[in-house]
């Protein structure tokens, strides 16, 4: 009972917590935000892999097929602080966030399906960027500053049901819901008005996925587990407000509006491609696992709306390579606390499908962690740490050095089960 209380008053706070603002990079700034890998603290640890592993008593996000696996109630939340440093060849900063990832909890059904349900962030908004222009004789003569928040979350309802003792079958539905708000301010040098430009949108849809995965002894100890997950083509309804005013020219950052020039409404779909996530793992049972997974999908459809008003962005294909596992010494040891705890690492080379003035965004990262178990049972207490870096210094991008710190809280239990009197 203790434990339901907590993941209860855990989840009431976390309601409160995906308002609050959790991204600093200038890569947020195109399209809807930067997007959030739908993965757990655990697969994050392990360079995103998790298409192909499934567990008795944690849950994976990539696949819902892994639910069919479920043996045990289990919960989950977790958080995250985002620290980056960037840099453009001429000027360097740095910055930080905090913010709630997600909650979700799974609940096995019998010995053959699981379901589960939960809430996580889908995009991120959160940039705070200057743009200077200089004449000829080095003085400044125009600057532009960029500002951007908001983003998007996802509530999501997944099933998985074993299809045979080594097929499994799974099926996600989620609604994507939320609001991103953009403004630009424009002052000119011996202007005496500057302009400001403001877009706020307004973003909802569905979209649903299905996992597929076949898991089969090659041996006394070892298991070959196979994974494929297909995100299906979705339209996101783009809905909102489009503002162009004059405002006085100040330099103390006041905003006192003049004379509207634009007032409109816009209203847009969002095209997203079939993405396709093939996985494949092998590993002994609570012991050690490795797993290699390949994600791609096509570029994102911007071509109507306030969205695709940016000439110097294109979208392109997106890809992502990871690979990753874990290692535990001794689940069962009565002796050892630390031969019980999971380490886990990856690494994971992506293509984002982000360009700018025809030069794309490529990220590369790494990451570790550990899972420390809580008392006797399966649950765990697990801390994930990534670094790497995006985008490179030349004429169009900006280079982004991250470190990103995870916390994830995993209870499990048991329910429905009856009771034997001695």
């Amino acid at each position: 009972m203790i434990k339901k209380l907590i993941v209860l008053s855990l989840i009431l706070l976390s309601i409160k917590g995906f308002a609050q603002k959790n991204n600093n990079s200038p890569y947020s700034f195109f399209g809807i935000g930067e997007e959030t890998p739908q993965k757990t603290v655990e697969e994050m640890s392990m360079g995103e892999i998790g298409g192909a592993f499934n567990s008795s008593y944690q849950l994976t996000f990539t696949n819902p097929a892994a639910l069919a696996y479920l043996q045990y109630t289990t919960y989950t939340i977790a958080g995250e602080n985002k620290s980056i440093s960037i840099n453009d060849g001429t000027n360097k900063g740095s910055a930080s966030t905090a913010s709630l990832s997600y909650f979700a909890l799974g609940i096995p059904i019998g010995n053959k399906g699981g379901v589960s349900f939960g809430l996580q962030p889908n995009t991120t908004v959160g940039y705070s960027l200057t743009e200077e222009f200089e004449d000829a004789d080095g003085d400044l003569t125009e600057i532009n500053f960029f500002e951007g928040s908001g983003g998007t979350n996802r509530v999501f309802l997944g099933f998985g049901y074993k299809l045979h003792k080594n097929v499994s079958i799974g099926l996600e539905a989620s609604y994507v819901f939320g609001t991103i708000e953009n403004s630009l301010l424009n002052r000119r040098n011996g202007v005496q008005l500057a302009t400001m430009h403001t877009t706020n949108s307004d973003l909802k849809g569905f979209t649903a996925k299905a996992g597929l995965q076949y898991s089969a002894k090659v041996s006394d100890k070892l298991t070959l587990k196979t994974g494929a997950v297909f995100h299906f083509k979705n339209n996101l309804s783009n809905e909102g407000d489009e503002l162009l005013f004059s405002l006085v020219n100040t330099n103390d950052g006041t905003v006192s509006p003049r004379d509207t020039l634009v007032n409109n409404s816009f209203d847009n779909d969002i095209k997203k491609p079939l993405n396709t996530i093939l996985s494949v793992g092998l590993g002994q049972e609570n012991k050690w696992y490795a797993g290699l997974e390949y994600s791609f999908h096509n570029a994102i459809d911007f071509t109507n709306g306030v969205l695709a008003d940016n000439t110097r962005l294109s979208h392109d294909k997106m890809s992502r390579v990871s690979v990753g596992g874990f290692y535990i010494p001794k689940i069962n040891s009565i002796s050892s606390y630390w031969q019980r705890i999971t380490y886990r690492a990856g690494f994971n080379m992506r293509q984002t499908g982000i360009a700018i003035n025809n030069d794309k965004v490529n990220d590369l990262g790494m990451s570790f962690g550990v899972g420390l178990p809580i008392g006797k049972q399966l649950s765990n207490l697990n801390l994930g740490f990534e670094f790497g870096k995006r985008g490179e210094i030349n004429n169009s991008l900006i280079k982004e050095n991250y470190f990103n710190f995870r916390l994830g809280l995993t209870l499990n239990d048991r329910w429905f089960v009856k009771r034997k009197i001695q």
